[in-house]
């Protein structure tokens, strides 16, 4: 991970950092950070049954989240799958439910960002 000399912000470097960096903005309390994770026109999968499309709406979504669950615990990822400049990224969950997965991609500057995100499993499954 590098810092972004824009900000301060740390960047992922590799796809597997992204969700290390999701939790820590998270539990920061930091929805503009959390927005930056994702690409201008990535899609999340949250509210369970919804679809929030944009960075402007991921960070509504994700400051909706921090006002209602007071911190995240940053479980171990399964191994990124990748094919160039993208890359699936999944995560172990506490209760061993399935289905939280990103897509990411390398942008041009190096870091990885969301694409798509279903962070958390379909109730159905």
């Amino acid at each position: 991970m590098t810092q972004n000399n824009a900000e301060t912000r740390v960047i992922a470097t590799e796809p597997e950092q992204v969700a290390r960096l999701f939790v820590e903005r998270f539990n920061a309390g930091d929805a503009e950070g959390l927005a930056e994770l994702y690409e201008p026109d990535a899609v999340m999968a949250y509210p369970p049954g919804a679809r929030t499309e944009g960075r402007a709406a991921i960070r509504a979504v994700c400051a909706e989240m921090m006002a209602h669950i007071p911190e995240l615990t940053l479980l171990d990822g399964l191994p990124a799958v990748r094919n160039g400049d993208l890359a699936l990224t999944s995560t172990r969950s506490a209760d061993d439910t399935p289905g939280r997965v990103q897509l990411v991609r390398r942008q041009p500057d190096g870091r990885w960002l969301r694409v798509l995100d279903r962070p958390e499993a379909p109730h159905d499954i």
